[in-house]
Protein backbone atom coordinates (compact mmCIF):
# COMPACT_ATOMS: atom_id res chain seq x y z
CA UNK A 1 0.00 0.00 0.00
CA UNK A 2 1.27 2.89 -1.12
CA UNK A 3 2.37 5.71 1.81
CA UNK A 4 0.12 8.61 2.09
CA UNK A 5 1.52 11.65 3.98
CA UNK A 6 -0.83 13.15 6.60
CA UNK A 7 -0.39 16.64 6.78
CA UNK A 8 -0.76 18.74 10.00
CA UNK A 9 -3.17 21.32 10.63
CA UNK A 10 -2.44 24.80 9.23
CA UNK A 11 -1.72 27.78 11.00
CA UNK A 12 -3.77 31.46 10.17
CA UNK A 13 -1.63 33.69 10.09
CA UNK A 14 -3.33 38.00 10.22
CA UNK A 15 -3.27 41.01 11.42
CA UNK A 16 -6.53 40.31 12.91
CA UNK A 17 -8.90 42.28 11.15
CA UNK A 18 -11.87 40.56 10.69
CA UNK A 19 -12.12 40.07 6.39
CA UNK A 20 -8.76 38.64 6.34
CA UNK A 21 -9.30 36.41 9.59
CA UNK A 22 -12.46 35.30 7.64
CA UNK A 23 -10.61 34.51 4.89
CA UNK A 24 -7.84 32.65 6.50
CA UNK A 25 -9.75 30.31 8.22
CA UNK A 26 -12.32 29.71 5.74
CA UNK A 27 -9.46 28.44 3.31
CA UNK A 28 -8.08 26.48 6.36
CA UNK A 29 -11.62 24.76 7.09
CA UNK A 30 -12.08 24.18 3.89
CA UNK A 31 -8.58 22.12 3.63
CA UNK A 32 -10.25 19.67 6.23
CA UNK A 33 -7.02 18.90 7.72
CA UNK A 34 -8.09 19.31 11.49
CA UNK A 35 -8.64 22.73 13.62
CA UNK A 36 -6.51 25.80 12.30
CA UNK A 37 -3.66 27.41 14.69
CA UNK A 38 -4.63 31.17 14.44
CA UNK A 39 -1.76 33.75 15.03
CA UNK A 40 -2.07 37.07 15.34
CA UNK A 41 0.61 39.08 13.91
CA UNK A 42 1.89 42.42 16.23
CA UNK A 43 4.21 43.93 13.46
CA UNK A 44 7.01 46.23 14.71
CA UNK A 45 8.40 49.40 12.33
CA UNK A 46 9.38 48.81 9.58
CA UNK A 47 7.98 45.90 9.10
CA UNK A 48 4.77 47.46 9.89
CA UNK A 49 5.32 49.73 7.02
CA UNK A 50 7.44 47.72 4.76
CA UNK A 51 5.73 44.37 4.57
CA UNK A 52 5.96 42.13 2.76
CA UNK A 53 9.10 43.54 1.48
CA UNK A 54 11.59 41.69 2.98
CA UNK A 55 14.02 42.98 5.51
CA UNK A 56 16.90 41.64 8.33
CA UNK A 57 15.46 40.05 10.75
CA UNK A 58 11.79 39.52 9.76
CA UNK A 59 11.49 36.21 12.20
CA UNK A 60 11.64 39.12 14.86
CA UNK A 61 9.77 41.87 13.24
CA UNK A 62 5.93 40.76 13.71
CA UNK A 63 5.87 39.98 17.14
CA UNK A 64 6.88 37.75 19.87
CA UNK A 65 4.48 34.90 18.79
CA UNK A 66 5.65 34.77 15.20
CA UNK A 67 9.34 34.89 16.35
CA UNK A 68 8.56 31.67 18.06
CA UNK A 69 6.50 29.89 15.00
CA UNK A 70 9.54 30.86 12.88
CA UNK A 71 12.26 29.17 15.07
CA UNK A 72 9.81 25.97 14.75
CA UNK A 73 8.19 26.50 10.93
CA UNK A 74 5.22 25.02 10.63
CA UNK A 75 3.89 22.71 7.76
CA UNK A 76 1.67 24.94 6.39
CA UNK A 77 0.51 28.15 7.18
CA UNK A 78 -1.98 30.28 5.10
CA UNK A 79 -2.57 34.38 5.46
CA UNK A 80 -4.56 36.76 4.69
CA UNK A 81 -3.49 40.50 4.04
CA UNK A 82 -0.25 42.42 3.54
CA UNK A 83 1.28 42.07 6.94
CA UNK A 84 0.59 38.72 6.52
CA UNK A 85 2.53 38.45 3.41
CA UNK A 86 5.10 38.83 4.99
CA UNK A 87 5.50 36.90 7.43
CA UNK A 88 4.15 33.98 5.27
CA UNK A 89 7.37 35.24 2.93
CA UNK A 90 9.73 34.84 5.73
CA UNK A 91 8.09 31.57 6.66
CA UNK A 92 8.39 30.58 3.02
CA UNK A 93 12.16 30.64 3.10
CA UNK A 94 12.50 29.05 6.37
CA UNK A 95 10.52 25.83 4.53
CA UNK A 96 6.98 25.77 5.26
CA UNK A 97 4.48 25.54 2.39
CA UNK A 98 2.46 29.30 2.40
CA UNK A 99 -0.52 30.33 1.21
CA UNK A 100 -1.28 34.12 0.92
CA UNK A 101 -4.76 35.41 0.30
CA UNK A 102 -4.87 38.71 -1.35
CA UNK A 103 -2.19 40.46 -3.69
CA UNK A 104 1.00 41.20 -2.00
CA UNK A 105 1.79 43.81 -4.26
CA UNK A 106 5.02 42.15 -5.68
CA UNK A 107 6.00 39.13 -7.43
CA UNK A 108 4.22 35.88 -6.82
CA UNK A 109 7.52 34.07 -6.34
CA UNK A 110 7.84 34.10 -2.84
CA UNK A 111 4.76 32.23 -1.83
CA UNK A 112 3.99 28.58 -3.05
CA UNK A 113 0.13 29.90 -4.07
CA UNK A 114 -1.68 32.72 -3.82
CA UNK A 115 -5.29 33.18 -3.63
CA UNK A 116 -7.01 36.56 -5.05
CA UNK A 117 -10.07 37.99 -6.27
CA UNK A 118 -10.52 38.36 -10.34
CA UNK A 119 -10.92 41.82 -10.38
CA UNK A 120 -7.53 42.23 -8.85
CA UNK A 121 -4.81 41.82 -12.03
CA UNK A 122 -2.11 39.96 -10.51
CA UNK A 123 -2.01 36.11 -12.01
CA UNK A 124 0.66 33.70 -12.64
CA UNK A 125 1.31 29.87 -12.59
CA UNK A 126 1.25 29.97 -8.81
CA UNK A 127 -2.17 32.25 -8.53
CA UNK A 128 -5.74 30.72 -8.10
CA UNK A 129 -8.56 33.41 -8.84
CA UNK A 130 -12.32 33.43 -7.33
CA UNK A 131 -15.55 35.96 -7.92
CA UNK A 132 -15.51 37.34 -4.73
CA UNK A 133 -14.18 36.31 -1.33
CA UNK A 134 -13.26 33.43 0.56
CA UNK A 135 -15.91 32.37 2.92
CA UNK A 136 -17.28 29.27 5.08
CA UNK A 137 -20.85 29.76 4.13
CA UNK A 138 -22.24 26.85 2.39
CA UNK A 139 -25.58 24.54 3.05
CA UNK A 140 -24.77 23.30 6.16
CA UNK A 141 -23.30 26.87 8.16
CA UNK A 142 -26.86 28.52 7.01
CA UNK A 143 -28.23 25.18 8.58
CA UNK A 144 -26.43 25.61 11.89
CA UNK A 145 -26.91 29.14 12.00
CA UNK A 146 -30.87 28.08 12.13
CA UNK A 147 -30.44 25.85 14.56
CA UNK A 148 -28.08 28.48 16.60
CA UNK A 149 -30.64 30.87 15.78
CA UNK A 150 -34.10 29.47 16.12
CA UNK A 151 -35.97 32.22 17.59
CA UNK A 152 -35.55 34.03 14.33
CA UNK A 153 -38.10 31.65 12.61
CA UNK A 154 -40.98 33.12 14.23
CA UNK A 155 -40.46 36.90 12.64
CA UNK A 156 -43.02 37.47 10.20
CA UNK A 157 -41.80 36.99 6.43
CA UNK A 158 -40.63 38.51 4.16
CA UNK A 159 -37.57 38.45 6.20
CA UNK A 160 -35.04 41.47 5.05
CA UNK A 161 -31.25 40.88 6.30
CA UNK A 162 -29.67 44.10 5.95
CA UNK A 163 -26.02 43.91 6.02
CA UNK A 164 -24.11 47.55 6.68
CA UNK A 165 -20.64 48.42 6.68
CA UNK A 166 -19.24 51.90 6.58
CA UNK A 167 -17.70 53.93 4.14
CA UNK A 168 -14.16 53.63 2.19
CA UNK A 169 -12.38 55.29 -0.54
CA UNK A 170 -13.48 52.59 -3.36
CA UNK A 171 -17.79 53.41 -2.15
CA UNK A 172 -17.64 56.92 -0.38
CA UNK A 173 -21.29 56.75 0.46
CA UNK A 174 -22.73 59.28 2.93
CA UNK A 175 -24.69 58.65 5.90
CA UNK A 176 -27.57 60.88 4.88
CA UNK A 177 -28.09 58.35 1.64
CA UNK A 178 -27.74 55.19 3.92
CA UNK A 179 -30.57 56.81 6.19
CA UNK A 180 -32.72 56.97 3.00
CA UNK A 181 -32.03 53.70 2.51
CA UNK A 182 -33.34 52.78 5.68
CA UNK A 183 -36.63 54.30 5.42
CA UNK A 184 -37.01 52.71 1.80
CA UNK A 185 -36.77 49.27 3.27
CA UNK A 186 -38.26 49.94 6.36
CA UNK A 187 -41.42 51.14 4.06
CA UNK A 188 -41.60 47.87 1.97
CA UNK A 189 -41.23 45.77 4.98
CA UNK A 190 -44.52 47.85 6.14
CA UNK A 191 -46.55 47.19 3.70
CA UNK A 192 -45.62 44.00 3.45
CA UNK A 193 -45.85 42.81 7.15
CA UNK A 194 -42.35 41.78 7.41
CA UNK A 195 -39.36 42.17 9.59
CA UNK A 196 -35.72 42.87 9.72
CA UNK A 197 -32.61 40.93 10.49
CA UNK A 198 -29.90 43.48 10.25
CA UNK A 199 -26.03 43.65 11.58
CA UNK A 200 -23.40 46.42 11.43
CA UNK A 201 -19.89 45.94 11.39
CA UNK A 202 -16.48 47.98 12.82
CA UNK A 203 -16.51 50.41 10.09
CA UNK A 204 -20.15 51.50 10.56
CA UNK A 205 -20.32 55.18 11.63
CA UNK A 206 -21.99 55.02 15.10
CA UNK A 207 -24.93 57.30 14.20
CA UNK A 208 -26.06 55.33 11.88
CA UNK A 209 -26.61 52.64 14.32
CA UNK A 210 -28.84 54.79 16.40
CA UNK A 211 -30.45 56.01 12.65
CA UNK A 212 -31.17 52.16 12.08
CA UNK A 213 -32.94 51.28 15.01
CA UNK A 214 -34.97 54.46 14.97
CA UNK A 215 -36.22 53.67 10.99
CA UNK A 216 -36.87 50.14 12.16
CA UNK A 217 -38.47 50.67 15.80
CA UNK A 218 -42.10 49.69 14.83
CA UNK A 219 -41.24 46.34 13.04
CA UNK A 220 -40.39 43.33 13.93
CA UNK A 221 -36.53 43.08 13.99
CA UNK A 222 -32.90 41.77 14.59
CA UNK A 223 -30.65 44.31 15.06
CA UNK A 224 -27.23 43.96 16.25
CA UNK A 225 -24.92 46.91 16.81
CA UNK A 226 -20.79 45.31 16.96
CA UNK A 227 -20.88 45.10 20.72
CA UNK A 228 -23.73 46.16 22.91
CA UNK A 229 -26.26 43.38 21.50
CA UNK A 230 -24.72 40.19 22.70
CA UNK A 231 -23.61 36.81 20.42
CA UNK A 232 -23.25 38.23 16.57
CA UNK A 233 -26.14 36.35 14.98
CA UNK A 234 -24.70 36.72 11.44
CA UNK A 235 -25.28 32.85 10.56
CA UNK A 236 -28.80 33.28 11.84
CA UNK A 237 -29.21 36.53 9.89
CA UNK A 238 -28.06 34.77 6.53
CA UNK A 239 -29.77 31.45 7.67
CA UNK A 240 -33.65 33.16 8.23
CA UNK A 241 -33.24 35.65 5.47
CA UNK A 242 -35.75 35.49 2.55
CA UNK A 243 -33.57 38.23 1.28
CA UNK A 244 -30.47 40.00 1.88
CA UNK A 245 -29.66 43.72 1.21
CA UNK A 246 -26.08 44.54 1.47
CA UNK A 247 -23.98 48.42 1.64
CA UNK A 248 -21.52 48.91 -1.37
CA UNK A 249 -18.34 48.98 0.38
CA UNK A 250 -17.08 45.05 1.23
CA UNK A 251 -16.39 42.44 -1.49
CA UNK A 252 -16.55 39.79 1.78
CA UNK A 253 -20.39 41.32 2.92
CA UNK A 254 -20.98 40.93 -0.72
CA UNK A 255 -19.74 37.67 -0.91
CA UNK A 256 -21.32 36.01 1.89
CA UNK A 257 -24.82 36.85 0.70
CA UNK A 258 -24.30 35.81 -2.67
CA UNK A 259 -23.46 32.69 -1.30
CA UNK A 260 -27.17 32.20 0.11
CA UNK A 261 -30.08 30.97 -2.42
CA UNK A 262 -31.52 34.60 -1.54
CA UNK A 263 -31.80 37.16 -3.62
CA UNK A 264 -29.69 40.28 -3.41
CA UNK A 265 -29.48 43.79 -3.41
CA UNK A 266 -26.96 46.22 -3.24
CA UNK A 267 -27.80 49.52 -1.49
CA UNK A 268 -26.81 52.54 -3.13
CA UNK A 269 -24.79 50.64 -5.68
CA UNK A 270 -23.77 53.63 -7.65
CA UNK A 271 -21.41 54.60 -4.98
CA UNK A 272 -19.17 51.63 -5.72
CA UNK A 273 -16.10 52.43 -7.42
CA UNK A 274 -12.92 50.51 -8.97
CA UNK A 275 -12.64 46.95 -7.88
CA UNK A 276 -15.80 47.32 -5.89
CA UNK A 277 -17.54 48.34 -9.06
CA UNK A 278 -16.29 45.54 -11.05
CA UNK A 279 -16.91 42.93 -8.53
CA UNK A 280 -21.08 43.92 -8.50
CA UNK A 281 -20.79 44.35 -12.46
CA UNK A 282 -19.24 40.52 -12.57
CA UNK A 283 -22.20 39.27 -10.62
CA UNK A 284 -24.95 41.37 -12.49
CA UNK A 285 -23.52 39.18 -15.43
CA UNK A 286 -24.24 36.27 -13.61
CA UNK A 287 -27.65 37.37 -12.84
CA UNK A 288 -26.52 37.22 -9.08
CA UNK A 289 -27.89 40.58 -7.97
CA UNK A 290 -31.42 41.84 -8.24
CA UNK A 291 -31.92 43.96 -11.42
CA UNK A 292 -33.48 47.04 -10.23
CA UNK A 293 -33.79 48.18 -6.59
CA UNK A 294 -35.94 46.86 -3.81
CA UNK A 295 -38.49 44.82 -6.88
CA UNK A 296 -37.25 41.15 -5.61
CA UNK A 297 -37.28 39.07 -8.26
CA UNK A 298 -37.67 35.29 -7.25
CA UNK A 299 -38.43 32.91 -9.74
CA UNK A 300 -36.45 29.92 -11.04
CA UNK A 301 -33.41 28.26 -9.06
CA UNK A 302 -30.51 30.98 -7.70
CA UNK A 303 -26.83 29.61 -8.40
CA UNK A 304 -24.94 30.47 -4.52
CA UNK A 305 -21.86 32.06 -5.38
CA UNK A 306 -19.52 29.42 -3.59
CA UNK A 307 -15.49 29.10 -4.91
CA UNK A 308 -14.12 28.11 -1.44
CA UNK A 309 -14.68 24.40 -1.44
CA UNK A 310 -12.99 25.06 -5.33
CA UNK A 311 -10.12 26.94 -4.07
CA UNK A 312 -9.46 24.15 -0.99
CA UNK A 313 -9.04 21.39 -3.76
CA UNK A 314 -7.02 23.65 -6.40
CA UNK A 315 -4.51 24.17 -3.13
CA UNK A 316 -4.52 20.36 -2.47
CA UNK A 317 -3.80 19.06 -6.03
CA UNK A 318 -1.36 21.70 -6.00
CA UNK A 319 0.29 21.27 -2.68
CA UNK A 320 0.15 17.35 -3.06
CA UNK A 321 -2.27 16.65 0.05
CA UNK A 322 -4.29 13.66 0.39
CA UNK A 323 -7.63 13.38 -0.05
Amino acid sequence: MPYVKRWSPPWTITDGRAGNVRQAVALASALKLGAHHPLVLAPRAPWRWLAPRALPGAAHGYGDAFAALAAAPPELAIGCGRQAAGALRELHRRGSKVVQILDPRIGARHWDLLVVPEHDTLRGENVLTLLGSLNPVNDDWLACGRAAFAAFGALPGPRTALLVGGPTPHAPWHEPDMVQVFQQVAAQLRAESGSLLATTSRRTPPALVGALRSAFADLPHVIWGDGGDGVNPYAGLLGWANRVVVSPDSVNLLSEACATRMPVAVALAAQAQGRLAQFQQALRERGRLQPRWLEWQTAGRIEPLRDTARVAEQVRVRLGIAG
